[in-house]
């Protein structure tokens, strides 16, 4: 089994490099289109998902402006896949162009000496994320949840790691923590993506959410809180096709004394409003709201968590 998943690893891997050495105008457009084609038209990839969370999500627009959120979330999906090909083999250089993070030398200079955490969604090309290494004296950590196929487990680990990022999956991240903070001098950046929906056994709060009630993983928060860790959400725009930019908007400052679930919830009013700039570039695909609020769970309404 480890033997057929190492081999399925090194065609992946290999493959993604061959295949990145095409011209970059034939991946961001011959190849693109075709992805698009084959995920939206011929396989219609989670259609029905993407379908149901768009209705759910904005039911203030009418049908024709969530066709053409759904046409234009399948063509940045295709972007995505691409972005993942390319990535495996882009120098230095290129990645710098791929995404601009703003305002760097202020963000290093007012956490200089301290851990922080780093919001992430699975928004624009969340991947680039691991560039931000090249920019920052701190150790970049991206916490990952494992996958199912090791194969693929590896190679994003792999695709992650080349920039200089260590990629920690999420059963370990506490432990890694702790043991950094006692054993090293280097600071480390946290790197937390919590738009995913939490096991039922973790779903305990529940936010107003794209006009919904929805649960968020609250890793972010419950690190913050041990840790004292300074929270920046990551606000992402998209200049073109395989170009963004970047900000770091501080959501905690490691020191402010909070309620339980404030944390998660100003994550969740960034999230939103980053959605709702450019609802296409989120993930519609993910079974965001799969559990349902038990009745036994209070609600505040205006955005506010049970």
């Amino acid at each position: 089994m480890k033997k057929a998943a190492g081999v399925r690893y090194w065609i992946l891997l290999w493959a993604c490099r061959l295949v990145g050495l095409l011209p970059t105008w034939f991946l961001y457009h011959g190849l693109l289109d075709f992805l698009y084609f084959i995920l939206y038209r011929v396989a219609r990839y989670r259609l029905e998902t993407v379908r149901s969370n768009l209705a759910r999500s904005f039911p203030e627009k009418s049908a024709e402006e969530r066709l053409n959120i759904e046409r234009a979330f399948y063509r940045h999906l295709a972007e995505v896949f691409v972005d993942t090909i390319d990535i495996v083999s882009i120098g230095r250089r290129e990645a710098a162009k791929r995404i601009v993070f703003e305002g760097v030398e202020e963000q290093e200079k007012a956490l200089a000496g301290q851990d922080w955490i780093a919001a992430l969604a699975h928004y624009g090309s969340w991947e680039y994320f691991s560039i931000y290494q090249y920019y920052t004296d701190h150790q970049v950590v991206g916490v990952y949840h494992p996958l199912h196929d090791p194969a693929f487990d590896r190679f994003y680990r792999t695709t992650r790691s080349r920039f200089g990022i260590v990629p920690v999956a999420m059963h370990s991240v506490l432990r890694y923590v702790i043991n950094k903070r006692r054993n090293e001098q280097q600071n480390m950046i946290l790197g937390l993506i919590a738009d995913q929906t939490p096991p039922r056994s973790e779903a305990s709060h529940w936010y107003m959410f794209l006009g919904q009630r929805t649960s968020f993983f609250r890793g972010i928060e419950k690190f913050a809180l041990k840790f004292a860790m300074p929270v920046y959400f990551m606000h992402i725009e998209k200049r073109s096709r395989a170009r963004y930019r970047a900000r770091f908007i501080c959501i905690y400052d490691g020191q402010e004394q909070v309620e339980e679930g404030v944390i998660t919830e100003r994550y969740v009013h960034e999230l939103e409003k980053m959605i709702r700039e450019a609802p296409e570039l989120w993930m519609w695909s993910h079974r965001r709201w799969k559990h349902k609020i038990p009745e036994e769970h209070a609600f505040r309404n205006k955005g506010s968590h049970s």
